[in-house]
């Protein structure tokens, strides 16, 4: 086999606000299958993974992750093949996820223990998990778990509710023996939110054009008010979302979309928080490692039963990555956003 060619984006410079394509540079470089050093697998990528929490990593200021160091290639999960190993912990042909970044080929050294993990795809597809039975599934499945506690005849509510994270929260919370409430953009959204993934209701956030309206909106869909709510957006729907929280209320804190480009997110009445005495918590699924296996084993038996729903948005090639980053920023795609390289 001769040297590959493997393309690679690499973050060429910080975003002054919002991010743009110019923000990226396509690169490349040579990898040898012929040439491995003892302990090294290479992985052909066929999946790239596109993630909200991309566009705080590409800012330099305090975050709970390190920045993305400039230069070097983007961050993100990757789902893809063996295509070679002096491993012997992997053989050609085994399918594995891992944290490949935004290239073609990802080069595993000796050194480099638990940062591939091999999937059976007999009965879940390659792609998911990257999505339902991946990071976004586990990220819904502790957030849901650990901090809204959801109990039979509660009322939980989940913003950016197509999207990877909120499509698992509403299903998860259903299963569970909740009233299910989504928030979306536009009406085709919300029509799939309960439709196809079977919502209780699901509010178009785009139809509501100020605090007033979209608490108003929550009351008729939310009529017993709510008591548990997973956020991924912030801003003014978590005003109107804090409106209408019951005592005793747990807020999932998870993304806050709306303010990724640095603009500061205020609160229009953070006394909400004392007066209805409201558990607000922050989290980052990675430092839950020790409830991924439960997680996983949920998530994969009911994405393998079809009793979990999803939906991806694909990009082809490695070169539409950044174009479909900054439209998944925009809410452009629905449900798991993917960039298929092979």
């Amino acid at each position: 086999m001769t040297a590959l060619v493997n393309q690679q984006i690499v973050l060429a410079s910080r975003p002054a606000g919002e991010a743009t394509v110019d923000n990226f540079r396509l690169q490349t470089s040579t990898v040898d299958p012929d040439a491995l050093a003892d302990g090294q697998v290479l992985v052909r990528i066929h999946y790239l993974s596109l993630d909200p929490y991309m566009r705080g990593r590409m800012n330099e200021g305090r975050s709970y992750a390190q920045p993305q160091p400039l230069g070097e290639v983007m961050i993100g999960g990757t789902a893809g093949e063996v295509i070679a190993s002096r491993n012997p912990n992997f053989a050609v042909g085994d399918q594995v996820v891992g944290m490949g970044g935004w290239q073609q080929y990802q080069l595993v050294e000796r050194h480099q223990r638990g940062v591939l993990q091999k999937v059976d795809t007999t009965h879940v597809p390659l792609s998911a998990y990257l999505g339902a039975v991946g990071m976004p599934g586990v990220t819904a499945w502790v957030g849901l778990h650990t901090i809204v506690e959801p109990k039979a005849g509660e009322t939980v509510v989940v913003s950016a509710a197509s999207g990877a994270v909120g499509s698992v929260v509403g299903q998860l919370a259903k299963a569970r023996g909740c009233r299910a409430v989504g928030i979306a953009g536009g009406p085709e959204k919300c029509a799939y939110v309960t439709g196809a993934l079977g919502f209780d209701a699901c509010i178009d956030y785009k139809a509501h054009g100020d605090l007033k309206s979209l608490a108003r909106a929550l009351k008729e869909a939310c009529p017993d008010g709510i008591d548990g709510y997973f956020e991924n957006v912030g801003g003014v729907i978590l005003d109107a979302v804090m409106l209408r929280m019951n005592a005793f209320g747990r807020i999932a804190m998870c993304g806050m979309i709306s303010g990724y480009d640095g603009q500061p997110i205020p609160m229009a009445n953070p006394a909400l928080i004392l007066v209805s005495r409201l558990k607000v918590q922050g989290f980052i699924v990675s430092e839950r490692m020790d409830l991924w296996p439960a997680a996983l084993k949920e998530l994969g038996g009911m994405v393998a039963s079809g009793r979990l729903k999803y939906r991806e948005t694909i990009a082809h090639g490695l070169e539409n990555a950044p174009e479909a980053f900054l439209g998944l920023l925009k809410g452009r795609n629905f449900g798991k956003q993917l960039v298929k390289l092979v």
